[in-house]
């Protein structure tokens, strides 16, 4: 019968530490980018407050003000949807990061549970063979459970990938023919 050693516990921790520094290194950099892409509307929110701010003072009567707060409208809700996918970019790609670290780490773990089973089984008493029966398709009954489990995961956020995108496309698509409308009656 095979132990778990002082050498192979050395080893997964040490793995463990790897895959957490991993996992910290996958969120600063996601981090990192989140707060790049708020530098970076920031910095054209001021820039762009004063070049409308000057545009609308220059209107000389309430038809040239109302206007100038129309042609506004326009790139201020393309640079708000812009400004969203971006985010829902940086979010995305942290989140597929984490969720292929942790799925491999799940395999790992399978995989080294699935070979102590078997390990400790073949080295069973004699006599004992229903009890090895029944622990392995315990085993190989958890084994699909989790596989089912992941994969109902993955369709639920796929189905919700898909309904933030149609969402935001209507969204989109409302807007515009609002803005489109208001262009119109000015």
């Amino acid at each position: 019968m095979t132990n778990f050693n002082a050498d192979q516990f050395v080893a997964a921790q040490k793995a463990n530490l790897e895959a957490a520094a991993g996992l910290s290194q996958t969120a600063f950099a996601g981090f990192e980018r989140l707060v790049e892409l708020n530098m970076a509307a920031g910095k054209a929110a001021v820039g762009e407050s004063f070049t409308n701010v000057q545009g609308l003072l220059s209107a000389k009567n309430p038809q040239d003000l109302l206007a100038a707060q129309a042609a506004l409208v326009q790139p201020a809700f393309e640079k708000s949807v812009s400004y969203s996918r971006h985010l829902y970019d940086i979010a995305s790609s942290t989140g597929a990061e984490f969720t292929k670290a942790v799925e491999e780490k799940v395999a790992e773990s399978q995989a080294a549970v699935k070979n102590l089973v078997e390990t400790n089984l073949k080295n069973a008493p004699a006599g004992s063979d229903a009890a090895v029966a029944a622990i392995k398709t315990a085993f190989e009954a958890s084994q699909t459970a989790a596989e089912t489990l992941k994969k109902v995961a993955k369709q639920a956020a796929d189905t919700a990938e898909a309904n933030f995108k149609a969402v935001s496309a209507q969204a989109e698509t409302a807007v515009k023919s609002s803005i489109a409308k208001a262009k119109v009656k000015a």
